[in-house]
């Protein structure tokens, strides 16, 4: 366990929200002033009008935000300052005492909540019909600009600033050697702490392919030894690519160029904050019609809480920016999607179907020292909350050869 008191720059942090700001949240949410809709538009325009209505009722009259804080601060958490920023992080030792320390990033719009799921099949596999030997000593930090990390308070914190900050944040835990996972902004930010400290890692674990939304469909002609099959992913990626350009990306053109503009509506309006958020869990899942289909709905509203009970729709928007108009970075439409550094650690990389791309292997070799390829039959971007089971069990099984120092860096691919 950290001992806080030990000169480590680390302190104990529970989370308390004053009941004054629940209440003030269920009064906005009684008073929201509801737009118009046009009929039978479904979600083509948006989230509807009826179903935010009623999620917003729901919020207001049966979410138990309390039940939610008490299973967070179930987990050891603390606050460190690093590089002049504030960082939270969850810490969940491992009853195993050699376990592996394994740093998971979320994305956006997720937070630390988004694991909740994960945490204890990782930390003690043993209790939840695991082998011993894959036990996780799990660290989930919130990224600068969001939730308990929030805000930023000066410019520059992109993801590889923020994988620095990973690194020296392990340090101080008193982690030399370590696993990594990352989702949505989360890979970026794992690839850049893997690509800064090679020899700290054990390996890195992924579930978003960052170059894939920018490669197009002539790709295809760099492998000429593709067989039908890789030729089908290749065009069914470029579909998909074009899709979310065409009819996805409009939030994050506007979060990578006018966060502030954007940020007085959702700071002030709880049904404006749900529906920004709720709109990419419907979106971004394994669901047809609503985000219910695969998430628990709680679950998600525990998301959409740390967003407007921190007030970090602001801050957590301006890592698009950010990332858009780092030092040396030429401008593009998708700002995660620009070519990577070579990354050489071992890499293990899990497809689910329904995510925003779909991810290639040929593309991820490019750049990644790939040992393991798993895809899943269900599942989409937000996989610890939407398939768990699979996420460890992909974790569990990608880690097992590279838990002891100077395990080979390549393996046969699974």
């Amino acid at each position: 366990m950290i001992d806080a008191s030990s000169g480590t720059g680390l302190t104990a942090f529970r989370i308390a929200v004053p009941e004054a700001d629940l209440d003030d949240l269920r009064i906005r949410l009684a008073r929201t002033r509801w737009p118009d809709e046009l009929p039978d538009t479904g979600w083509a325009f948006g989230a509807p009008l009826a179903y935010v209505q009623e999620l917003a009722g729901y919020w207001a009259t049966s979410y138990d935000w309390r039940v939610h804080e008490a299973r967070l601060n179930a987990y050891p958490q603390y606050l460190t300052e690093i590089d002049g920023q504030r960082v939270h992080f969850i810490h969940a030792p491992s009853p195993v005492a050699d376990a592996l320390p394994l740093v998971l990033t979320h994305g956006w719009p997720g937070s630390v909540a988004e694991f909740l799921d994960v945490i204890d099949p990782l930390r003690d596999p043993g209790a939840h019909g695991g082998d011993p030997a894959d036990s996780f000593h799990v660290v989930i930090p919130s990224i600068p600009g969001f939730g308990f990390s929030g805000p930023t308070r000066e410019r520059g914190w992109d993801p590889a600033r923020i994988g620095a900050a990973w690194g020296e944040l392990m340090q101080r835990i008193g982690y030399p050697r370590y696993g990594a996972h990352g989702t949505d902004w989360g890979t970026r930010i794992s690839r850049a702490l893997a690509v800064r400290h090679p020899d700290r890692l054990a390996g890195l674990h992924l579930t978003t392919l960052s170059t894939a939304a920018a490669r197009g469909p002539a790709d295809a002609d760099e492998f000429p030894d593709l067989d039908t099959d890789e030729r089908a992913k290749f065009a069914e990626s470029a579909r998909r690519t074009a899709a979310f350009s065409d009819q996805e990306f409009g939030y994050g053109a506007i979060q990578s160029t006018r966060p502030q503009t954007l940020a007085y509506s959702l700071t002030d309006s709880p049904t404006g904050q749900l529906a920004w958020l709720v709109e990419k869990f419907r979106a971004w899942t394994d669901s047809e019609d609503y985000p219910e289909e695969v998430i628990d709905r709680d679950h998600m509203l525990t998301n959409v809480m740390i967003y407007w009970l921190t007030g970090t729709a602001n801050s957590s928007a301006r890592l698009y920016y950010e990332t858009l108009f780092a030092p040396g970075e030429p401008g593009s439409a998708m700002p995660w999607a620009r070519s990577e550094e070579p990354c050489t650690v071992p890499t293990g990389f899990a497809v689910f179907p329904r995510d925003t791309f779909l991810p290639l292997r040929r593309l991820a070799e490019r750049t990644n020292n790939i040992v393991r390829w798993t895809e899943f039959e269900h599942g989409g971007h937000f996989s610890a909350m939407e398939q768990p089971g699979c996420l460890v069990e992909d974790l569990r099984e990608f880690f097992r050869p590279l838990r002891c120092p100077g395990a080979a860096s390549t393996r046969p691919a699974s």
